[in-house]
């Protein structure tokens, strides 16, 4: 009798910036698909989803892959439901209103490789700095990347999970990497950039290595700060052919910029300060190939007749890529084209 191991991923409800967990279930005679994982249940009083007294929440799958290094193995994402089957509070994936998957998302996650000793980056000094920037962004050679082994097997175990992971790069700080995934579905990107992140974080323990998602770990210093770009685009973006229309959308998100920020992640402010390719939290902008702006309009998008897609390059490292995208729907839905 055959038997497989079915990883139970789910975000908690600590706040303000909700954290992965996971336990294993084994099953007998699996055969892979979705439809065959159970509804399982979890202590959410021991996650910060709710009260000793009634403690039971319940885990919903709403994705499977094939988990990347255990033998007949699953990694299962799952939204978190209460007792009687509605949707929990700390439950962003619900929010998306995109049934049609009309809307197609590619997000860029930046992140630092941390020592734990040392509470730095990887690669910095202790009592001290590394050289500035400048030398990382791209690097190659170990004076100035670091952590490679740890970033190229990240990489190849999301792409034997079927992820759609469709680069890396060393960015600019010391010890700064980012990984982009794209999807055609916003409930799917959603699921995949937590996938990544789950599998991201697995991998750093063989390294004793821990992943700092803030958005400013390094603080108020010439350091750049962690996003993670949110490239959007629906059948209007893709198609249109018209300034106008881009324009039209841009605009939308002017008086919204309370809203976004909300969900853009925790400390926010303290990246968004106009410096280090940011415009400030307070103001949003638009412009072609403009890297400062709120939101940049690719110059592919212009070379191909103004057909393609936006980047929002407010939402933090730490932000929830379901949560953000729902508010980016919400934005342009309510633009009549």
């Amino acid at each position: 009798m055959s038997k497989a191991k079915l990883e139970y991923i789910w975000l908690d409800g600590s706040k303000p910036t909700q954290g992965l967990r996971a336990k294993t279930k084994v099953v007998k005679d699996f055969g892979g698909t979705l439809e065959e994982c159970p509804i399982w249940c979890f202590d959410g009083s021991s996650t910060n989803q709710a009260p000793g007294g009634s403690s039971d929440c319940l885990l919903k799958p709403v994705a499977i892959l094939p988990d990347p290094g255990r033998m007949d193995a699953f990694l299962v994402m799952t939204e978190v439901l209460n007792a009687d089957g509605s949707i929990h509070e700390s439950n962003g994936r619900a929010t998306i209103l995109d049934d049609d998957d009309d809307f197609w998302f590619g997000f860029e996650q930046e992140y630092f490789l941390w020592e734990r000793e040392t509470n730095l980056p990887l690669g910095f000094p202790v009592g001290g700095y590394p050289a500035p920037q400048g030398p990382y962004y791209c690097s190659v050679g170990a004076k100035n990347a670091f952590g490679r082994e740890l970033i190229e097997e990240h990489l190849d175990m999301c792409i034997q999970a079927g992820i759609n992971i469709e680069g890396i790069n060393a960015e600019v700080a010391t010890g700064q990497w980012e990984f982009q995934v794209f999807a055609k579905g916003a409930q799917r990107a959603g699921d995949e950039v937590w996938l990544a992140r789950y599998l991201l974080e697995r991998t750093a323990e063989k390294y004793n290595l821990s992943i700092n998602w803030h958005c400013k770990p390094l603080g108020d210093t010439d350091w750049n700060g962690s996003g993670m770009h949110a490239n959007f685009s629906n059948t209007a973006l893709r198609t249109c052919g018209s300034k106008e229309t881009y324009e039209k959308i841009c605009n939308a998100f002017a008086p919204r910029v309370k809203e976004h920020i909300a969900v853009y992640g925790a400390d926010n402010h303290l990246r968004l300060t106009g410096k280090h390719e940011t415009q400030t939290i307070d103001k949003f902008s638009f412009g072609v190939s403009d890297r400062g702006a709120s939101i940049r309009i690719p110059i592919a998008t212009v070379q191909n007749g103004w057909k393609g897609w936006l980047e929002d390059r407010r939402p933090a490292s730490n932000a929830d890529p379901y949560k953000v995208a729902a508010e980016i729907i919400r934005t342009v839905k309510s633009v009549k084209i």
